[in-house]
């Protein structure tokens, strides 16, 4: 299907950069990474007789922020990751894609009173009143505040964008094409497994697209945070809530950016951390943590409580995963980097036949560097290309259920980079990861899980005759058919017809070429 549509996912490529060239992002993307001499020419050469093809954009964003957003969702969803990494791309193309965090331009109300009134019935005005006009939009939906009558509480009513399917879907498709042209120009390419990359990419996205899982996901997140210190998640009215629309409680606070929240009177170094330290507690403690933890989905309320908005993308660890992930952390907080080797190997990360010493090696010259320094002395894009290339050389593999976790840290640090340029992370992460460990990884731990191990075995217990028949008489069954002689080797056939029909083709292409150039 994907061959078949080439031509499109072909035209698609040739569109967006004719879209980075006529929207002036091109130049602007050219001259922030510095790009100069004989390959700019050849890149302005090519992009330039295609930028009539390109779209316009909204000509009120920046030149980056406009050619992505005029690309579609998907695009935007990437550039949003981009814009919050500072170190990568520099405070000028970060200041443009912030754009896309929360500031598209909005789609009318008419059309989001619409898609309300057609998912949840035109009585729904009863209980949502003073609807107003959006305070954001992004690439999936954007935001109308507005009263829920049978309370009078203030609501924030999330409303998906018309059409917003149809789009994504074209996106996804030319993305599907790309990774599958890199896998086949690029065999080395194919140990990160980028269509493998791009399905995990479409399955959390398409989940953001039904926003009655965003509204579960909210309830369940709220559950397992109550506790939590100085965390704030706003409650759903699930009365108003449907497929294209959800209502949840109005929260306010300061933006999530150095100038608002130094005015407001609060410590941008113990913000930071604080940012940090949420994303890992409820990744190692509930295995359920929000994974897209950009500047435009936090707030500050007034008496310094985080607010987490927006759970359309939420990541999950199972114990297992967990429990390496926390001693890969430890490890590295303690530069016990043999222990953090062998948690690769014991986890399947690193194909055994590798040598643990040599990884270990490899890791002190990734971890070294970093300690004892604060983030204006680190080049994470340094730090980034180096972990890539041992990666390569040990041949691990993209490992999809961790997709989610490495691209939220690399978010969660990049906010933290820009309220603390000084802030490290490992000192940030040190006091939760060793509270998971204390709990998880001490001799309590290893108490309950041997009472857990006895409980499951006891369950079994009535099974294990039964079981234990199907076990011999699997194993006689693959013993009968060892014994059985092997069929004799068939003879290969010959792929004639597919042989006769690229004559025919290859005779036709000759005959058509006749035709229009003699």
């Amino acid at each position: 299907m994907s061959f078949l549509r080439a031509p499109e996912h072909l035209w698609t490529l040739l569109r967006t950069g004719a879209t980075f060239e006529r929207t002036g992002a091109m130049r602007e993307i050219l001259d922030s990474f510095g790009v100069h001499g004989w390959p700019r020419f050849v890149l302005r050469a090519i992009a330039r007789p295609v930028g009539l093809f390109g779209r316009r954009g909204d000509a009120s964003l920046p030149p980056i922020a406009r050619a992505i957003q005029a690309m579609g969702p998907a695009y935007v969803k990437f550039g949003q990751i981009l814009s919050t990494r500072r170190d990568i791309v520099g405070d000028e193309m970060v200041a443009q894609l912030r754009y896309l965090q929360d500031r598209l331009p909005p789609f009318p109300n008419e059309e989001a009173r619409a898609e309300i009134e057609s998912e949840l019935g035109a009585d729904i005005w009863e209980k949502i009143t003073q609807f107003g006009d959006p305070v954001g939009a992004a690439s999936i939906a954007q935001v109308h505040p507005a009263v829920w009558a049978p309370t009078g509480e203030r609501v924030a009513v999330k409303v998906l964008r018309p059409g917003v399917r149809a789009k994504f879907s074209r996106d996804i498709g030319a993305f599907y094409f790309i990774a599958g042209l890199i896998e086949w120009l690029v065999p080395m390419s194919r140990r990160l497994r980028p269509k493998a990359i791009i399905s995990h990419f479409e399955s959390v996205v398409r989940a953001e697209l039904d926003l009655r899982l965003e509204a579960a996901a909210a309830s369940e997140y709220a559950e397992n945070t109550q506790g939590d210190p100085k965390l704030r998640i706003p409650y759903v009215q699930w009365e108003g809530t449907a497929r294209r629309v959800m209502t949840l409680q109005w929260v306010e606070g300061t933006m999530m950016e150095p100038g608002p929240v130094a005015e407001a009177g609060f410590n941008l170094s113990e913000v930071a951390t604080h940012v940090m330290q949420t994303f890992l507690r409820h990744a190692l403690r509930d295995g359920f943590f929000h994974a897209d933890m950009h500047q435009g989905n936090l707030r500050l309320a007034p008496n310094g409580d985080l607010i987490l908005i927006d759970f359309g993308i939420m990541g999950r660890l199972d114990p297992m995963t967990r429990r390496h992930y926390a001693e890969i952390l430890h490890g590295f907080l303690t530069r016990n980097y043999l222990r953090v080797a062998e948690v690769h190997f014991e986890a399947g990360y690193v194909p055994p036949d590798r040598n643990v010493m040599l990884f270990a090696q490899a890791l002190r010259a990734i971890g070294e560097p970093i300690f004892d320094q604060d983030a204006s002395n680190i080049s994470m894009a340094k730090v980034l290309a180096y972990l890539l290339e041992t990666t390569e050389r040990f041949g691990m593999a993209t490992r999809t259920e961790l997709i989610l976790l490495q691209r939220t840290m690399v978010v969660v640090e990049g906010v933290t980079r820009t309220l603390d340029p000084n802030a490290n992370i490992f000192n940030a992460a040190k006091p939760v990861v060793e509270e998971y460990i204390l709990r998880n990884l001490g001799p309590a731990a290893l108490a309950r899980d041997a009472a857990e191990t006895v409980k499951v075995l006891s369950r079994l217990g009535p099974r294990m005759p039964g079981l234990a028949a199907e076990v011999l008489m699997l194993a006689e069954e693959a013993r009968v058919r060892r014994a059985r002689p092997a069929p004799p080797p068939q003879k290969p056939r010959r792929p004639w017809r597919w042989l006769l029909l690229g004559t025919l083709l290859g005779a036709g292409l000759v005959m058509l070429a006749q035709m229009v150039f003699f």
